[in-house]
């Protein structure tokens, strides 16, 4: 490998496949990542990498020397709130010509922040698919913006119902109704 080598990427395609970019808090994501080579390089490993970035909107007063007053700043405060690398490949040797895929899975935890996008600030869920390569920039795939969501949970019920019965076919009817599901007839107060 000559000097110059070292500072491009090797001639390398990754892809990512999610079936659905709609993930619940608490599952697991499964994917898979696509490797073809057209050169011939080692690879460190062959992993995910699951990112998810709060932006939010903030402000500063800063004296301006120009303007000789106080001038409002605005910018964007990033934190990173979850990161993981799943690793679906140990080291390997690529030639030219191969095609690999690897089954991709990682668990979006369950206390994360599902996303939105608003005026003063976001959360997002992004993961791409990497091959790492020491002394050489990596080769990585399109990055996939995933749509986090909670979970539906099941709206408790009462039971504890009052039946009471229709002044006009005496059939029982709950006492929350409006009108005798027998006779159609308006419940009297």
């Amino acid at each position: 490998m000559g000097f110059l080598d070292r500072f491009r990427k090797p001639k390398a395609q990754v892809m990512l496949t999610i079936p659905k970019p709609t993930v619940y808090l608490g599952d697991d994501l499964k994917g898979a990542i696509t490797i073809s080579s057209n050169d011939e390089f080692d690879a460190t490993e062959i992993r995910g990498e699951l990112r998810c970035v709060e932006k939010r909107r903030k402000e500063k007063w800063i004296y301006d020397e120009e303007k000789k007053r106080e001038v409002r700043r605005v910018y964007w405060d990033i934190a990173t709130l979850h990161s993981a690398n799943p690793k679906v490949a140990e080291q390997m040797h690529l030639i030219s010509g191969v095609k690999k895929t690897f089954p991709l899975q990682v668990n979006i935890p369950i206390a994360g922040r599902e996303s939105f996008d608003g005026i003063d600030g976001n959360v997002s869920w992004l993961i791409k698919g990497v091959i790492a390569i020491d002394g050489r920039p990596d080769v990585t795939s399109k990055s996939i913006e995933l749509q986090v969501i909670k979970s539906a949970q099941p709206i408790a019920k009462k039971d504890d119902v009052t039946m009471v019965a229709c002044e006009y076919c005496q059939g029982l009817m709950p006492e929350t109704t409006t009108a005798c599901p027998n006779c159609r007839a308006p419940r009297k107060a």
